[in-house]
């Protein structure tokens, strides 16, 4: 069955006003005086892509669940430690509240998620039939990824390769990794499993990065070394990467060339006073994608899982301009669909109508008000209004 939907007299983001018709699931036609039997009047309000999170960690959320005081040790393993420690006491992961925090990012706008998914030999692959539950039970309403993270360590952990492998068995999307040299003690050997298993399963790579300096540096070098060697460009994605950021203008510049060489992506959560050069990797022809991280999990009592909040603090560390407000929302919408290989993404006849409205001007005006998301549309069914799940 066909099914139609006119958005009528739209903002359409870089095109400007028009009447928008969608024709099963996808964008049918743009222009002036289109006519449909379904009709939302749009008044003039903004549409944008669906936003994308590009880093999440869905599967520890306690949205909707308990408050939990945060007091785990200092440092990453602290964190690390504390979380498997005290997962047992709140139920988690718990289908229930990522399902819950899905509902709120569906409300708030995200249509996709790309999320990190615990492995590791204390839980096996519990977190992982936890997160694929709460995505059916909003099939349709928004997509995502996983990637079998072992969060706990690899080489530190014996075992987690076996986890991980079966993780990808079962139809895991990517293969994660983690700070192979700070936390693991051996980049090389943490690296050849991990790009290992890409290579045997023929998925992506995406692999967080904390260490800075020289070593974060060297890390970089020896990722960009191994996804030209295997022909994984556009498959691998750097998530932190805090090393770019605090390079030196020449080390930063032979990374980024070696980084869009290697079509090797980026993605950030615009930590304060650490967010990515996003003019100079736009500049470079470097993808990236933003997302939320952790929300309101044993990591961080903090977030909402809002795409526009994350947006505005890269924009924030980006500039003032009308220009690079729009470029942190671009890493929000069209930066996240190229990270994560979305098909058919966009504004345009022919791409699939994952659409946002609201109620702003412009684009730079949506991300610094962060208004009610009047309508969210996936794959051209309205699936939210006015911050309510439909």
């Amino acid at each position: 069955m066909t099914t139609e939907l006119l958005l009528r007299d739209a903002n359409l983001w870089g095109t400007g006003p028009a009447d928008v018709l969608i024709r099963s699931g996808r964008i049918a036609e743009i222009g002036h005086g289109l006519q449909s039997g379904e009709v939302e009047e749009l008044g003039g309000k903004l549409v944008i892509p669906g936003l994308v999170d590009g880093h999440a960690h869905i599967d520890k959320t306690m949205w909707g669940g308990p408050w939990a005081s945060h007091d785990s040790a200092p440092g990453l393993m602290g964190k690390i430690r504390g979380g498997q420690e005290r997962r047992p006491e709140f139920g988690i992961p718990s289908a229930d509240y990522i399902s819950a925090l899905l509902e709120n990012m569906i409300t708030l706008g995200t249509t996709h998620v790309r999320t990190h998914v615990d492995v590791d030999t204390v839980m096996g692959l519990d977190a992982v039939d936890a997160v694929r539950e709460a995505f059916a039970r909003h099939e349709g309403r928004v997509t995502g990824q996983l990637v079998a993270f072992p969060q706990a360590g690899l080489l530190i952990a014996p075992g987690t390769d076996k986890l991980l492998e079966e993780a990808l068995r079962q139809g895991v999307d990517l293969i994660g990794g983690l700070d192979p040299a700070g936390l693991e003690n051996d980049a090389v050997k943490h690296l050849d499993i991990v790009f290992g298993l890409a290579e045997r399963y023929g998925v992506g790579v995406d692999i967080h990065l904390h260490d800075r300096g020289s070593l974060g540096e060297w890390q970089y070098r020896l990722i960009i070394e191994r996804t030209r060697a295997l022909g994984l460009r556009g498959k691998v994605t750097v998530s932190h990467g805090f090393a770019l950021s605090d390079a030196a203008p020449a080390v930063r510049a032979e990374l980024l060339e070696g980084l869009a060489e290697a079509g090797i992506a980026i993605a950030s959560i615009a930590p304060p006073g650490r967010a990515m050069p996003l003019k100079e990797l736009a500049a470079a022809g470097v993808a990236m994608t933003l997302g939320n991280d952790g929300v309101r999990d044993l990591w961080s009592p903090y977030g909402t899982g809002c795409m526009l909040d994350r947006a505005l603090l890269q924009a924030q560390q980006t500039g003032p301009l009308d220009e690079d407000i729009e470029l942190a929302l671009h890493a929000a919408t069209y930066g996240g669909a190229r990270v994560t290989g979305l098909a058919d993404y966009g504004l345009e006849v022919g791409d699939v109508a994952d659409l946002v409205v609201v109620d702003a001007r412009n684009a730079a005006e949506a991300v610094c008000v962060r208004p009610v998301r009047s309508l969210v549309l996936k794959a051209g069914r309205v699936v939210a209004r006015e911050g309510s799940l439909v």
